[in-house]
């Protein structure tokens, strides 16, 4: 047995011989699918469990866990940063995540304390599965875990899940739940016409596409693809011969371009369907299942999701439908934001101040969008900031090319952060911070360092 597994057994041991738990996650797609995958576990156990979402775990949210007295509480996409102060104050406490932690802990399962990469090979919902499915059978909670890693980007390096992901994904094969195939990687196949599936392309940003409707439609029609048939024709709609023309059409428009071939790859790559979900949904696949869900978690309503994944179709379904809509807005706008106020770059990095402009909850996903944007440097990661309650959110995005140079966003921010005496972490392609106000330029200028350390002299 891996010990991994092992370790998941330990955690699985420890958490049935109590009879209660407070369950704490994460306010983002791969929090809220660790949350429901835990709760139905506690449920079917018979155990008694409430939930909380946090949208970070610092010292204030901690001790209002340690006055709470819960026997057994159980941390699921967080809690691997806050190790030390979890045992200092007495918290009982099982941790299933996978960003980069800073201690060990009796019950702590954590990819990278057994050698495994948290940011591609196990997203902190399969760090949360291994230990249900230690709990008991649990194997259809499968779908929730790719979900949760698909909405953590953990398939965009290869193209396709890797690791202990990949098996967590056969498991929800061999369960019925899952199911998975070569197709365009591109994001609303199930519920996007055509054209704005087209026109919302960033990964690679193509010329006379990305951002461009009128292109779009242009493209399209010169293929000989109908795009209406009483409605507007989604993805799913298109006969096969069809997506293989729109798929040949644009590797073609990428190659005119001057596009590296690994950047035309992704295109094509793996898409997961889960099978108990009405097709043409935004539940059906999960792509757009994890959207849905960082929708309900960064406007305040996690409680939503989670109920969503528990399998409310009704109330909690509207509900996040109608937050999905507003966030796709928000999103429109944050990028309108950063379209109209431009971006500042500097050597090796490139950042913008949102202010109050765009959210902080969402500013993260802004800045990894902003790629579409003309004028954005794709050779330089993207640090956005925005005003929060308790200081200035900082989200930085990078790229696999980037990376696979030495880029390391959550070693760069964590120690950039604190010089100006706040705090960070995450993963090596994304990570965020947060710092007090009036910080930001010193901070800034430090992570333009730190971050032309990492990548070295052979940095363009």
């Amino acid at each position: 047995m891996h010990p991994l597994s092992e370790k998941a057994g330990e955690c699985a041991r420890y958490i049935k011989e109590h009879n209660e738990a407070l369950v704490i996650s994460h306010i983002d797609a791969d929090g809220v699918t660790s949350a429901a995958i835990m709760c139905k576990t506690l449920e079917r156990e018979g155990m008694d469990y409430e939930v909380r979402f946090l949208k970070q775990l610092d010292s204030a949210a901690l001790n209002e866990i340690a006055d709470m007295g819960k026997q057994l509480v159980i941390f699921t996409d967080l809690g691997s940063a806050m190790t030390d102060p979890i045992n200092a104050l007495g918290i009982n406490a099982v941790i299933a995540d996978h960003h980069q932690p800073s201690g060990e802990g009796e019950y702590h399962l954590n990819p990278h304390l057994f050698g495994i990469n948290g940011a591609n090979e196990l997203s902190g919902s399969g760090a949360t599965y291994l230990i249900g499915r230690a709990m008991g059978s649990n194997r259809d909670l499968a779908g929730l875990a790719v979900v949760g890693a698909i909405g953590d980007l953990q398939d965009s390096r290869e193209g396709r899940l890797i690791g202990i992901n990949r098996q967590i994904l056969e498991e929800g094969v061999e369960a019925g739940v899952l199911s998975f195939e070569p197709d365009i990687r591109l994001f609303g196949r199930q519920t996007r016409p055509i054209h704005k599936l087209l026109e919302y392309c960033s990964d690679p940003y193509i010329r006379g596409i990305t951002g461009d409707k009128e292109g779009c439609l242009r493209f399209l029609y010169d293929l000989g693809i109908n795009l209406k048939e009483n409605d507007w024709r989604r993805w799913i709609d298109l006969r096969k011969d069809e997506k293989q023309q729109v798929v040949s059409g644009l590797m073609r428009l990428c190659m005119a371009s001057g596009i590296p071939p690994y950047k035309v790859e992704r295109l094509v790559g793996e898409v997961y369907t889960l099978l108990k979900e009405e097709e043409g949904t935004e539940l059906r696949d999960a792509s757009e299942y994890s959207t849905l869900l960082n929708a309900t978690a960064r406007y305040g309503h996690a409680e939503i999701g989670l109920a969503v994944c528990m399998g409310d179709r009704a109330d909690a379904y509207a509900f996040a439908h109608n937050l999905q809509m507003q966030h796709r807005r928000n999103l429109s706008n944050g990028l309108n934001f950063v379209r109209e106020e431009g971006v500042t770059t500097l050597e090796n990095l490139q950042y913008f101040h949102a202010r109050d402009n765009i959210q902080d909850t969402i500013v993260g996903i802004v800045a990894g969008m902003s790629a579409s944007i003309k004028g954005v440097n794709r050779k330089l990661p993207m640090i956005a900031l925005a005003d929060a309650e308790d200081g200035i959110k900082v989200s930085a995005r990078g790229t696999q090319g980037l990376v696979r140079r030495g880029l390391n966003l959550a070693v760069a921010l964590r120690e950039s952060a604190e010089q100006v005496d706040g705090s960070g972490g995450g993963h090596d392609i994304a990570a965020g911070a947060t710092i007090p106000r009036g910080a930001e330029e010193k901070f800034i200028s430090i992570l333009n360092e730190k971050i032309g350390l990492q990548l070295g002299d052979g940095y363009e």
